[in-house]
């Protein structure tokens, strides 16, 4: 399609690569966090940014995965700084212990890419008795976010470099239950819909960004947020 192929006011299109992107960045001293990095989008963006000279937490679900995602990246980039936490966003105790040990670590965070997510699943409840869809996608990352603003924000002044929360979004959010969020019936299995279900979380991922970019601004923090939408929709 011609859209794909449209160039913005960056100098780069939808086709454009991220190593296209990121030419000439050096990324030397910078740590990011990548939810979701051993496969797919994640997978690509934590191997572009190992390039680049970054050192990237991958938080993943599966740590064989993880592992076995890392070695694929050294295989090409045996300089990469790689490290494999394990995260389930679908559980919010999950979520407090991988920000626990990741603050335990005293690693600097300059990079949040909450990039993970699942799409259009049968109904299912998380652990935390939330429908799966919404607990994955949006609140383990509003959660994750939330627990490790503090230590992005010490990251910022201390090294003066502007630290950036990226927030993955989609076109599908277009696809969510009339009237948008349903806050009271998110659980409600009876009129569920895998795709609205799903445009229901990544609606919840815009509004996440633009009132997290809003508070920041408000509050002085050299601290930006990113929103990035997927094309694709299924």
């Amino acid at each position: 399609m011609w859209v794909f192929g449209w160039t913005g006011e960056s100098g780069f299109s939808a086709r454009s690569t991220a190593e296209q992107v990121t030419a000439g960045i050096d990324g030397t001293g910078l740590t990011a966090i990548v939810t979701g990095a051993s496969c797919g989008l994640g997978l690509e963006t934590t191997r572009v940014l190992a390039l680049r000279g970054v050192q990237v937490v991958m938080a993943v679900r599966n740590v064989d995965a993880g592992y076995e995602a890392r070695r694929s990246i050294m295989d090409g980039i045996p300089t990469a700084k790689l490290e494999v936490m394990r995260l389930d966003l679908s559980s919010l105790a999950s979520v407090r212990n991988f920000a626990s040990e990741f603050v335990s670590t005293g690693l600097p965070l300059n990079i949040l890419i909450n990039n993970a997510g699942i799409m259009a699943c049968p109904y299912s409840l998380s652990e935390d008795n939330i429908e799966l869809q919404f607990a994955t996608n949006h609140l383990g990352h509003f959660l994750l976010t939330n627990l490790l603003l503090e230590t992005m924000k010490r990251t910022a002044h201390a090294s003066n470099r502007e630290g950036r929360i990226v927030i993955l979004g989609s076109l599908a959010h277009i696809f969510t239950y009339k009237g948008g969020i349903r806050f009271e019936r998110l659980n409600d299995e009876s009129g569920y819909f895998g795709m609205s279900a799903y445009g229901q979380s990544k609606l919840a991922n815009i509004l996440h960004a633009k009132e997290l970019a809003r508070r920041l601004q408000v509050q002085n923090h050299k601290l930006q947020v990113s929103l990035h939408y997927l094309l694709q929709i299924m």
